[in-house]
């Protein structure tokens, strides 16, 4: 039976179908709010994530120790953390091997901030991306090896056999989250929630969240000896930022996670952190979004098109003059950054339009098109045509890209399954997200082997994303007191989207403020209004659709947000979409 579409929406000005709360849904959240005494807007969405009244006090109020997992849930972790501190206690030399992302970065800070409160200095190495690509390599491990009794690394490793192996005279310790093979490389020990024989209930950590258990692990071991090790509760700002980065589903931990981390980085005591919240403008407390949108991109940037090392540095540093001067290139290095992906992404965009976007995987590939920026571009695809896509840079007889998935396939297994059928020469990843090397004389062949295999997860089925909405209100119930209490079920994020609402036929204001970008007004009977923004209207149908409406009425739908301006807040929608009456 196909549900009603919510307001009689089928097909809205972008295309979309309005699905809202299922009967069974509503009536949850009406039981909820008679027995729990919330708003019925606050109890949909905390229906629509499982929770039920008995619940719901704990839920809105999500406290680390309850919901961190014993670290020893984790294979190897009591070995880890063990080797970590030998590695203290005798004044051994350690290197650190990260990833050259936000997780990756974050999570080396995390070991060398660690390590300094102990009196420990470490070794950073971050692989170049274009010279030496993802992950350990030959070279690299054995010259680290050659002069460091512990080599970290971080956020990758898992699957890297024959680097490891070169690390001779050296113990190897893999704290990282991707995807295992069947069998693990020959490290001293490998930390993975994604290892084969895990049972994969920790599968949504990244590898900042994996660090920061051994490091629990580790503090514990040194209580139990009768010292004290360093405070980590300081230290989740750092791990926020790599879970919300890394787009690892805000539940369970995770959630605990940033929500405690926003706090931390709210008190601005990381000079790094501090410094790029002061280049990227940041006025107002933090939130998922400026970590995922304001901070990663450019603690990323030196990764993707700059000095691989540099955001680690920043985020690791103790000197304000350094950390001002990192984030300031860093910040350059994201303006680069944005100019070369737009380039990237318009010729992407359009070889992927042009091949379709029907099919189960939408691909694209070009000449010189920078690494650094392929995964940006493909996640671009992905939201155009709601399909996995894959992005793909070619030079010379190589190509390496970039790939992001849809919720409900795993893109991760099926590059695997790509890599061990000799079809790419490299690849690896997890479910959301994954990175691959391919012959250019197997591009084809690789990329229509990566359809069928998304096609038998149902890649193909997925039409236009419906807009799923949790419930109608009235412009006067939008108070700031409601948005508040809405932002107790948060922070929102991937697998845990801000609920979103509509407002049924309103006649609309509406201006341009800037190129692109729209500003309405609408109200209700009695006089109370509501403003609404949508960014980039005027990219697609709603900016034509609302700027001048004449007598037409709409129903707008988006989500609510507090706007604070010279010191004063108010309630907007930030509008998705918009339909006619």
């Amino acid at each position: 039976m196909i549900t009603p579409a919510f307001l009689n929406v089928e097909t809205s000005l972008t295309g979309r179908r309005w699905i809202g709360p299922s009967d069974d849904q509503s009536r949850r959240a009406e039981a909820m709010a008679q027995i729990a005494s919330l708003p019925l807007a606050l109890c949909h969405t905390l229906a629509a994530r499982g929770v039920g009244p008995a619940d719901a006090s704990a839920f809105l109020a999500p406290l680390l120790r309850d919901l961190l997992p014993d670290p020893l849930r984790l294979k190897d972790m009591a070995k880890a953390a063990a080797r970590v501190l030998q590695a203290v206690r005798s004044g051994q030399k350690i290197a650190i091997f990260a990833d050259y992302d936000v997780d990756g970065g974050a999570s080396a800070a995390l070991l060398i901030i660690w390590l300094r409160a102990l009196g420990r200095q470490a070794t950073l190495y971050i692989p170049d991306r274009i010279d030496e690509g993802y992950g350990p390599n030959v070279p690299a491990m054995a010259d680290l090896a050659a002069s460091h009794d512990l080599i970290l690394c971080v956020d990758c490793g898992t699957l890297s056999h024959d680097p490891i192996a070169a690390a001779k005279g050296a113990d190897v310790v893999v704290l990282d989250h991707h995807l295992g093979a069947e069998t693990l490389p020959p490290a001293y020990c490998v930390v993975n929630p994604n290892r084969q024989d895990e049972d994969g209930s920790l599968g949504h950590l990244c590898a900042a969240g994996v660090v920061f258990l051994m490091l629990v692990e580790a503090n514990r071991q040194m209580r139990k000896e009768g010292s004290q090790g360093p405070d980590l509760m300081a230290m989740l700002d750092l791990v926020a930022l790599a879970t919300v980065a890394d787009v690892a589903p805000l539940i369970g931990v995770n959630r605990a996670f940033v929500r405690q981390g926003l706090k931390v980085m709210a008190r601005r005591d990381r000079v790094g952190i501090r410094a790029l919240a002061d280049v990227a403008r940041m006025d107002q407390a933090p939130t998922p979004y400026s970590l995922g949108f304001l901070l990663g991109p450019r603690v990323n940037a030196g990764g993707r098109i700059g000095q691989a090392d540099l955001g680690a540095r920043l985020l690791a540093t103790e000197d304000a003059h350094e950390a001002a001067a990192l984030a300031e290139r860093l910040d350059v290095l994201n303006s680069e950054r944005r100019d070369i992906e737009a380039a990237v992404r318009a010729a992407a965009m359009a070889q992927a339009e042009a091949r379709g976007f029907d099919a189960p995987l939408v691909w694209a590939a070009g000449e010189g098109w920078h690494p650094g920026v392929v995964g940006i571009v493909a996640a671009r695809l992905k939201e155009a045509a709601n399909r996995p896509a894959v992005v793909i840079g070619l030079d010379g007889t190589e190509g390496k890209g970039s790939g992001r998935s849809i919720s409900g396939v795993d893109l991760g297994a099926a590059i695997h399954r790509l890599a061990s059928e000799g079809l790419l020469l490299r690849g690896g990843g997890h479910k959301m997200a994954a990175g691959l090397s391919v012959a250019r004389d197997q591009l084809d062949a690789a990329m229509a082997r990566l359809g069928e295999l998304l096609a038998k997860q149902g890649a193909g089925d997925a039409g236009p994303a419906d807009l799923r909405l949790d419930g109608l209100l009235m412009p006067g119930a939008a108070t700031l007191q409601l948005v508040e209490q809405i932002d107790q079920a948060g922070p929102f994020g991937a697998a845990a989207p801000a609920p979103r609402f509509a407002f049924a036929d309103q006649a609309v204001t509406g201006r341009r403020i800037g190129e692109n970008h729209l500003r309405l007004s609408f109200g209700d009977p009695g006089g109370n209004k509501l403003e609404a923004v949508a960014f980039g209207a005027f990219d697609g149908p709603l900016g034509a659709a609302l700027e001048n409406p004449g007598h037409q009425r709409f129903h707008l739908a988006g989500r609510l947000e507090i706007n604070t301006y010279a010191g004063r807040s108010k309630v907007q929608l930030r509008l998705e979409d918009a339909a006619r009456v």
